[in-house]
């Protein structure tokens, strides 16, 4: 724990983000960090409360043993808090921008609605770290012969590569992109998370003897059946990027697109690369001087009203089908799990117009096929519509963000035919069959982790799937194991 009393003693405090009005002139990440006493100051609220329910099932996927390095944060032991991190999370700078935090959902302090701070000092630890010169390749001191490919280089994938390379294994990560980092570089913009973040653990990794194949989409440029002749063991990461079928009328008029591309493609404007691609191949999408529809209320059509924002959309309108939730939850009924309450996300702080409880009926275009508004209505309480309800929003642009529905088409399940097809679970979106403890697929030596198994998910929950398949592996090859589940 922190201070004994702290918690009574120090208000919450997090930190601040540049005023919306000047955070939409860039794509760079816009929060203020606190300083080091004010991160010490923090940690110390962490109070003795028995049972750590932020680092249990309820709170951390990857179980981050939150009191101990809250401890030495406070006391100015900041080495040996990026060691405890490291000990549960391969990659806390990202988790500390991105996570939506259910930990502090958990807190107990939460109680009284004043959680400690956890993710500002996960981040903080984490840039204190690079800061520090903490961060360095951690190579292992003996080879053990075998190799084994992982195919994608999301969090899942990443993380998974990590641990077994740290165990002696030689690895090969095969990406379809031009560059590692999978949702982390080509999904979540650069205004929540900017890309050194993800090409210092690249070049982390490279140090311990992990090999990137870069533009390498298996299953149409190397069949997996190659990389398992080669190789001892496959761990497939291949992510959930198919977009969840819509159904909505109109979305063939131009204008109208998945989220998806228009945030790959922006994420490659920044990052200097050219945005056609294998995967994303299209033409530029760009919310300059447009009115902006995004379908859905998840974190994906919340980084779509961000981009537009910063691309200089006239107006941005989001819709979601569901009701209006509480500014408040009821604590003694949902504490410590994560509750449903108004939420703000950054993005839509800055300007959005919201609309809940309304159904998307159709887009409508002109005579030329091209979007000028979407028809919506409300919606009753069983999302049914509610006649006499209709109207019409302006729109020059409207995005599709209501979630993911299993790896993406042409890859690795359509080639893997005959008696290597992989079994997959059509009544949950076409994910790859394999349980969490072992991570086997039905096809020897194959093992499948992450979004592609579980399903979209956060990346907090990625990176775990990776650890614990990284486990698996390990201990599938040489018949026992230290990395940790």
């Amino acid at each position: 724990m922190g201070k004994v009393t702290g918690f009574l003693e120090i208000d919450r405090q997090v930190h601040k983000y540049q005023p919306a009005s000047d955070r939409i002139r860039h794509f760079r990440e816009f929060t203020l960090p606190m300083s080091e006493p004010e991160v010490e100051k923090q940690a110390a609220r962490c109070m003795d409360c028995g049972i750590p329910f932020c680092h249990g099932p309820t709170g951390c996927p990857v179980h981050n043993q939150i009191p101990d390095w809250n401890d030495l944060v406070y006391n100015g032991d900041w080495e040996g808090a990026i060691r405890n991190l490291h000990s549960t999370n391969n990659f806390p700078e990202w988790t500390g921008r991105i996570c939506p935090a259910p930990c502090e959902e958990a807190c107990t302090l939460n109680l009284e609605d004043i959680p400690v701070a956890i993710k500002t000092v996960e981040q903080a630890i984490a840039d204190k770290a690079y800061e520090k010169g903490y961060i360095r390749p951690m190579p292992a001191a003996t080879s053990t012969g075998k190799r084994v490919a992982v195919i994608g280089s999301g969090p899942a994938g990443m993380a998974a590569a990590q641990q077994l390379g740290r165990a002696g294994h030689e690895v090969h990560v095969y990406e379809r992109e031009s560059k590692p980092g999978g949702l982390m570089r080509y999904g979540i913009p650069d205004f929540k998370i900017e890309k050194h973040y993800v090409d210092a653990r690249v070049k982390q990794m490279e140090g311990e003897g992990v090999v990137f194949h870069c533009g390498v989409n298996v299953g149409v440029d190397r069949k997996v059946s190659e990389l398992l002749a080669e190789h001892d063991a496959v761990l497939y990461c291949g992510g959930s990027e198919t977009p969840r079928p819509a159904g909505i009328p109109g979305a063939d008029f131009a204008g109208v697109h998945d989220a998806m591309p228009y945030l790959v493609q922006q994420n490659r404007r920044v990052g200097g690369e050219d945005i056609q691609s294998v995967a994303w191949a299209a033409d530029p999408i760009l919310a300059g001087g447009k009115h902006v529809v995004v379908v859905g209320g998840g974190d994906t059509a919340s980084d779509c009203v961000g981009t537009a924002f910063r691309q200089g959309a006239v107006r941005v309108t989001q819709l979601d089908i569901r009701p209006q939730p509480p500014e408040k939850e009821d604590k003694l009924t949902v504490w410590p799990y994560w509750a449903t309450k108004m939420r703000t996300s950054s993005s839509q702080a800055e300007g959005a117009q919201r609309e809940f409880q309304v159904a998307t009926l159709e887009f409508i275009g002109d005579e030329d096929g091209v979007l000028t508004g979407v028809k919506c209505c409300e919606v009753d309480d069983k999302r049914k519509p509610v006649a006499g309800t209709e109207f019409v929003i302006r729109a020059d642009l409207a995005f599709i963000a209501i979630g993911f529905a299993g790896p993406i088409s042409g890859g690795v399940t359509q080639e893997m035919e005959g008696q290597m097809a992989l079994n997959v679970d059509a009544r949950r979106s076409t994910n790859v069959v394999a349980n969490d403890r072992d991570y086997m697929t039905n096809v020897d030596r194959l093992f499948a982790a992450g979004d592609v198994r579980r399903g979209q998910s956060l990346v907090v929950w990625a990176i775990r799937e990776g650890r614990q398949a990284a486990h698996a592996i390990d201990k599938f090859l040489m018949g026992e194991t230290v990395l940790p589940r």
